[in-house]
C-alpha cells in the first residue's frame, strides 16, 4: 500500500505564495510522502501575486476549457501548471479572469476583505475536483488545508460519490487559525454552494456564512479533521467542542509518520 495516491489542495503553498504557515506544511508534507512512495498531486488557486513568469507556469490547455456554475453564473475554469525547483513535483493553478486575477489574496488595498471570497472557495473547490476528473486520476486521499477548501468533503461524499474517480477516495480535513470575521450574503450562500445530490439540510452548518461555517461544513464531511496547531484561539476551540469527535491533533515532531500512517489507515 505504500504507493497511495493522495491529492492536496490547499490556498497557498511555498515558494509561490505564502501568506500563513499552510504555504509551508503544504510545500514539506507532499514531499516527504513522494520520498515515501506516494504518488501525489497538488492543486491551488493561481492568486494574482503569483508571477507566472518568474514561476514558469503555463497554461495546460487539455485541462482548460470547463465552465463552473457558480449560482446561476458559469466561469471558464483555466489550470495552469508550474514545478517546485529542487523538488519533483508539479503543482496545478486553479485560474480564472474574475476571481484570481486581482493582485491581491483575500483583502484589497485598504485591507477590506473581498465580498466574494465565497464564490472564489466554491469555484475553487468545485474547479479542484472538475480538473482532477480530467485528468483522469484516482486518489486514494484528498487532503484539505484551511477554509477555502473545506467544500470538497461534502462534494466528494454528494455530488460525485459514484464518480468512478472519486468513489473509495476518503477526505482529511486539516484547520488551521485562519480566522476572518467577515460575514458572506446568507441568502445567496446555499445555492452557490450547491450543485447535484445536495439539498438544503446538507448546508445547515454553514447558515452562520462565516468562517466558522466554512470549517464546520469541512469537519462534517471530511473522514479524518486534523488541527494544525496545539494552540488555537477560543474562538476556534469553542467552535472544536461543538463537533463530533472526529478531531485530532498531529504532534509537530514526527508529523510525518503520523501523516503517512493515517493515511494508510483511511485506505485500509
Amino acid at each position: 500500500m505504500a504507493n497511495l495516491r493522495i491529492l492536496y489542495v490547499a490556498g497557498e503553498i511555498l515558494p509561490f505564495l505564502q501568506t500563513s504557515e499552510v504555504a509551508s506544511f503544504v510545500r514539506k508534507l507532499p514531499q516527504a510522502m513522494q520520498e515515501r512512495g506516494m504518488e501525489i498531486r497538488i492543486l491551488v488557486p493561481r492568486f494574482g501575486l503569483i508571477n507566472e513568469r518568474k514561476n514558469r507556469l503555463h497554461e495546460v490547455v487539455r485541462l482548460s476549457g470547463i465552465n463552473i456554475a457558480v449560482g446561476e453564473e458559469e466561469k471558464p475554469l483555466v489550470i495552469k501548471v508550474a514545478s517546485i525547483p529542487n523538488a519533483k513535483l508539479q503543482v496545478y493553478f486553479i485560474d480564472n479572469e474574475d476571481y484570481f486575477q486581482r493582485k491581491s489574496v483575500y483583502h484589497d488595498k485598504e485591507d477590506n476583505f473581498y465580498e466574494d471570497n465565497d464564490e472564489r472557495a466554491i469555484f475553487f473547490c468545485k474547479g479542484v475536483l472538475e480538473t482532477v476528473k480530467k485528468l483522469g486520476w484516482t486518489p486514494d486521499i484528498i487532503h484539505c488545508n484551511d477554509w477555502i477548501s473545506s467544500l470538497i468533503p461534502l462534494y466528494v461524499k454528494t455530488t460525485y460519490k459514484n464518480d468512478p474517480i472519486f468513489q473509495t477516495a476518503k477526505t482529511v480535513f486539516t484547520v488551521y487559525d485562519t480566522h476572518f470575521p467577515h460575514k458572506f450574503k446568507s441568502d445567496t450562500l446555499f445555492e452557490k454552494v450547491k450543485m447535484l445530490d445536495i439539498e438544503d439540510q446538507m448546508l445547515l452548518n454553514l447558515k452562520s456564512a462565516d468562517y466558522e461555517g466554512f470549517i464546520k461544513m469541512g469537519a462534517e464531511y471530511a473522514d479524518a479533521v486534523i488541527k494544525a496547531e496545539e494552540e488555537f484561539s477560543q474562538s476556534l476551540l469553542n467552535l472544536f467542542s461543538t463537533i463530533p469527535s472526529k478531531i485530532d491533533t498531529i504532534e509537530d515532531d514526527n508529523y510525518l509518520d503520523s501523516y503517512y500512517n493515517l493515511y494508510h489507515e483511511l485506505a485500509g
